[in-house]
């Protein structure tokens, strides 16, 4: 255990003497030993040395101090004693410089600034740990697919734009983007206070009134007033850019020293030149490629050994090499940017992710076949995951698609209050018509877009759901030459009101009456309340059709009459007013029948619905799930 470390942090700020050219954070007695690129803009860097003495001098570039005092740590080697500092702000501005000497104030964010720790003047072994801005390391694939298996390559594209060279420097590249904000707690900040008066006893503001007796609209000036109160506009989000500095356009970009291995160099080589297909071997020197962690959810890569990378240069790193499942397939996935994919399927290239950690997103270079096949983009993808990366489009294959919205079934949900909620099942049904025009048999995977809420209804075998993405992978077998039709249905659940006589609800209740459910208390009192409904029913239709009869009777006679009256004084027409005079005399017969029925009816249903009515105020289904 090392001896007890006393830290204290002076901020004085001293202006340089120049702008800045060099690394945002420098110290004499502390060297860059490493460096971890996140994908956010930010980077933590970490020195180390042997000091001895009562003070540490760092130069710090203006517009980094805010992040250098918001995540500077100091530990003690082998004492693991952190210190977390507070300090004094003195800030001395330059002096303005001479009329007429031509110099020009350096800029503020630019110049570097002085900050000073103070110790206790004893030797001490120290590492330092800080963040500032960095250009987000970027992930590139290459994929050479084979007969069921591809071969998975990971490069890493590292920018090194701080200002200084990475000599012989641990780096470890980190798959995520931890919460990094833009501080400036160099500046000071004196905040306003409230003013103590003191008015004596005398109520110095009117009390406001309340009421909740009425809710009439605020006057147009006080509607004003509140109004911004009410729609606040949030904050707008900093944008933090990529980096502070540009390359320069003659920055010669060189590889690293992390991989060596000539034999995956070669056979990337030959994919690319259109030799003879044959996959790239793993790199023999396995220590050559970074180690993969997972924690926390963000994946790790550390290169194993230390590597040098110069100011404004470049390097890309061999991250992982593995031997993945992977195939060349189709995929029907309409994309409006290639209008021929409305018709025509894309030609993919599926893998699943097995490196160990996640894959982030990046350009996918794709070879095969005795050369490059083409590119495309990986979208974020997580250890275990399947990934389906279009790189061209298949002509040789059409699809056809048509959909229509079905409703079905009838399930009872609830009975609250004599009210009947009946669940039907609704949802598209979804048709697709593939036809092939090559001679080989293919597996064709369909990109069905979801119904939000739904369910895929006996989806074919392999189907792959990705609820989250909205869509649905289903797989297509079919033969050359030929055409197949696939049929594939959602559904999902919505709830009406319904009411007691119609046939839906009669379909509802007797499902449940026959189920489980129906055995209890609340099915004893619905299936008595039933038997009056379907009474009740069977009186409505009749009702209903004996009104059909009553219209029809009224409307032939009335026809009946009208012919009459035209040939009543016709005495030629005796045999057809004979003819006439008798079916009329049958109709009103019928219709007098007719009509006193009726009434008897309807006086019974109103009977039978009062009793249902009543009956069914004595049933309580709660909603069920």
């Amino acid at each position: 255990m090392s001896k007890h470390l006393t830290v204290v942090m002076a901020l004085g700020l001293l202006a340089g003497s120049s702008c800045a050219s060099g690394p945002p954070v420098a110290a004499d007695d502390l060297k860059l030993k490493r460096v971890v690129i996140y994908r956010n803009g930010v980077a933590y860097f970490e020195r180390e040395g042997r000091v001895q003495g009562e003070r540490v001098r760092f130069k710090v570039r203006g517009d980094e101090v805010g992040d250098f005092l918001a995540s500077f740590a100091v530990i003690e080697k082998g004492g693991s004693s952190v210190r977390a500092a507070s300090f004094p702000l003195k800030r001395e501005e330059p002096a303005t410089p001479p009329e007429g000497t031509g110099s020009k104030p350096a800029d503020a964010k630019r110049r570097m600034e002085t900050v000073v720790m103070e110790m206790d003047g004893r030797e001490h072994e120290l590492a330092v740990g800080y963040i500032a801005e960095a250009p987000v390391w970027r992930p590139s694939y290459r994929l050479v697919l084979g007969n069921g298996t591809a071969h998975l390559q990971l490069w890493g594209i590292v920018q090194n734009l701080s200002g200084e060279d990475w000599s012989n420097t641990k780096l470890t590249l980190v798959a995520d983007a931890p919460l990094a904000l833009t501080t400036q707690l160099e500046r000071p900040v004196i905040p306003g206070r409230p003013v103590l008066t003191d008015d004596g006893g005398a109520i110095a503001v009117l009390p406001q009134a309340e009421t909740t007796l009425a809710e009439e609209p605020l006057p147009p000036q006080q509607a004003e007033a509140v109004a911004p109160m009410m729609m606040a506009p949030a904050s707008k989000s900093v944008e933090k850019k990529e980096s502070m500095r540009q390359p320069r356009p003659a920055a010669r970009r060189r590889m690293s020293g992390a991989v060596k291995d000539e034999e995956s160099a070669s056979a990337m080589a030959d994919a690319m030149l259109n030799r003879p297909a044959a996959a790239p071997s793993r790199a023999r020197n396995l220590a050559a490629l970074a180690a993969v962690a997972v924690s926390g959810g963000a994946t790790r890569y550390e290169l194993p050994n230390p590597v040098t990378v110069p100011d404004n240069h470049a390097t890309m790193l061999l991250l992982a090499d593995k031997e993945v499942p992977g195939e060349s397939t189709y995929l029907f996935a309409p994309d409006a940017g290639v209008p021929d994919s409305a018709s025509h399927p894309f030609r993919v290239a599926r893998f699943t992710n097995k490196t160990g950690g996640l894959l982030e997103r990046g350009p996918l270079a794709f070879f095969g076949e005795g050369g490059f096949l083409g590119q495309g983009v990986i979208d974020p993808l997580p250890d275990g995951a399947n990934a389906t990366v279009p790189f061209g489009l298949e002509r040789g294959l059409a699809v056809e698609r048509s959909s229509e919205y079905v409703q079905e079934g009838a399930r009872l949900f609830q009975v609250e209050a004599g009210n009947l909620v009946i669940e039907r099942q609704v949802g598209p049904r979804t048709r697709y018509k593939v036809k092939s025009g090559v001679d080989q048999p293919h597996t064709l995977w369909l990109k069905h877009p979801r119904q939000n809420g739904a369910k895929l209804v006996k989806p074919p075998k392999g189907t792959e759901d990705n609820v989250g993405a909205g869509s649905a992978l289903v797989p297509v077998e079919i033969a050359g030459h030929a055409s197949k039709e696939l049929v594939i249905d959602e559904r999902q659940g919505q709830q009406q009101a319904e009411e007691w006589l119609n046939n839906l609800a009669d379909d509802a209740v007797k499902e449940y009456l026959a189920g489980p459910d129906g055995k209890g208390e609340a099915g004893t009192q619905l299936r008595a309340a039933w038997t009056i409904r379907n009474d009740w029913k069977r009186l409505a239709d009749e009702a209903e059709r004996l009104q059909v009869e009553q219209n029809d009777l009224q409307t032939s006679t009335e026809e009946t009459r009208e012919n009459l009256r035209a040939i009543e004084k016709n005495k030629a027409a005796e045999d057809l007013r004979k003819t006439l005079t008798a079916r009329l005399s049958k109709a009103s017969s019928r219709l007098d029948e007719v009509t006193k029925r009726l009434i008897q009816v309807h006086m019974q249903i109103k009977e039978l619905e009062l009793r249902f009515r009543e009956a069914v105020k004595l049933v309580r289904i709660p909603a069920r799930a």
